[in-house]
């Protein structure tokens, strides 16, 4: 499937450049969803990197567009808070999901370091066999010759069992947690949720699930598992229930949504660029380097928001306390000044790990390595069976310019 520019694409770039700059939003989910972002993203760069859209559904913002810039906000959580929500959206009043992702230090780093001995090395090298041993079944169930979804049969069955482990969840119900995943990012208008009071009562089903989960493990001998180890953990035993779901909806799309789009991605991205797929082909020792740029060009988090705490300067424009601040790692991972040739998917790059997807200073992904780690088993054990996999048509995506991911990709493997 080659990656040519079609009529649509150069029709959104025409109107990129014909709208009047500071009617720019782009936030716009449509664009997301039919890939029309990047020539958007490319003028604001290059003619208004810091850019203010004064109206939007989600009211006025601050868009961070280049890459140093979106690291100078990232690093500095004493000017630019996390409480209050990370995505541009607004939360809802009555219906707040406190997350150690949404607060500042020194929460933050108490609940935070509460989770993390889950992706420790030691832990990491326990699960890359049982990791292996599930891709591989996933692989061999496959169908040969026939057309199937990809992103249901292996990129959500892959991570939605691995999530499982990580919670020690009853393994026949994994599902819900992808059921979960898609309804905590979701809008009415993506089709997945018929109304924000339908999504609500999604997650407190979730709620009641993972409370009685909790019950259990809280009344046994601390384990390893996640919900094991907030019940136990001095800085999260004594959570308020909405601040629990907010946890554990952070920990299932962290774990879910990012690792399953970049496992579509890849593939995609490969299927657009024959040469990087022969080049792999000819060396599987790429995977290596191949794995953080399919992470760099799918960036499957868009965006995180900011609050700023106080009146600031950024790149010659004055933010004022309490004004949101966007930091758009999709459009900083395509920042000519710092990354060469950051359209091209190249998967032998000399510094692959140049990339904002995981985020920078104290919100770090904290499952970065586990993500790499699935997403290298994944290419191994394909490249053992087969040379290729064949993407049939464009995929559909994701209505939303938080997560950016797919719903559907068709493939075949030729038999």
């Amino acid at each position: 499937m080659a990656d040519g520019a079609t009529d649509f694409q150069k029709d959104a770039r025409a109107q990129a450049y014909a709208m009047p700059l500071d009617q720019i939003d782009l936030s716009d989910a449509d664009r997301f969803r039919d890939n029309t972002l990047w020539p958007y993203f490319e003028r604001i760069r290059a003619e208004d990197p810091v850019h203010f859209t004064a109206e939007s559904e989600h009211g006025p913002y601050w868009s961070v567009t280049k890459y140093n810039d979106i690291m100078a906000v990232d690093t500095n959580h004493g000017v630019f808070s996390s409480e209050g929500g990370i995505t541009i959206a607004n939360p809802e009043e009555d219906f707040e999901l406190p997350m150690f992702i949404a607060m500042d230090p020194p929460k933050h780093d108490a609940q935070r370091k509460v989770v993390s001995p889950i992706v420790s090395p030691a832990n990491l090298a326990n699960l890359e066999g049982l990791i292996r041993s599930r891709a591989g079944k996933i692989m061999d169930e496959l169908p040969i010759g026939e057309t199937f979804d990809w992103v249901d049969r292996v990129s959500i069955e892959l991570t939605t069992q691995m999530l499982a482990t990580l919670f020690d969840f009853p393994f026949e119900d994994r599902r819900k947690l992808t059921r979960w995943s898609d309804v905590a990012t979701a809008s009415p208008e993506s089709g997945i949720i018929e109304s924000e009071d339908a999504r609500k009562a999604e997650l407190y089903e979730c709620a009641a699930y993972f409370t009685d989960l909790w019950n259990q493990r809280v009344n046994s001998e601390p384990k390893g598992d996640l919900i094991s180890m907030l019940a136990h953990g001095d800085a999260t035993r004594n959570m308020e229930p909405m601040e629990f779901l907010g946890n554990i909806i952070l920990l299932i799309v962290g774990g879910n949504d990012t690792t399953r789009n970049s496992i579509t991605g890849g593939l995609l991205a490969l299927n657009q660029n024959p040469d990087q797929f022969a080049k792999l082909r000819a060396d599987h020792g790429l995977i290596t380097s191949m794995v953080p740029e399919i992470i760099r060009w799918q960036t499957p988090l868009a965006h995180m928001r900011r609050t700023a705490l106080s009146d600031i300067e950024l790149n010659g424009k004055q933010i004022k306390t309490g004004e949101k601040v966007v930091m758009w790692y999709v459009s900083g991972n395509r920042d000519d000044e710092v990354i060469e040739n950051p359209n091209a998917f190249i998967i032998d790059r000399e510094r692959p790990r140049q990339h904002l997807s995981f985020g920078f200073g104290i919100h770090r992904c904290v499952g970065n390595r586990l993500a790499e780690m699935q997403l290298k088993i994944v290419w191994e054990e394909l490249l053992k069976r087969w040379d290729t996999i064949e993407v049939m048509e464009e995929p559909r995506r994701v209505l939303s310019s938080f997560v950016k991911g797919y719903e559907y990709m068709p493939v075949r493997i030729k038999g």
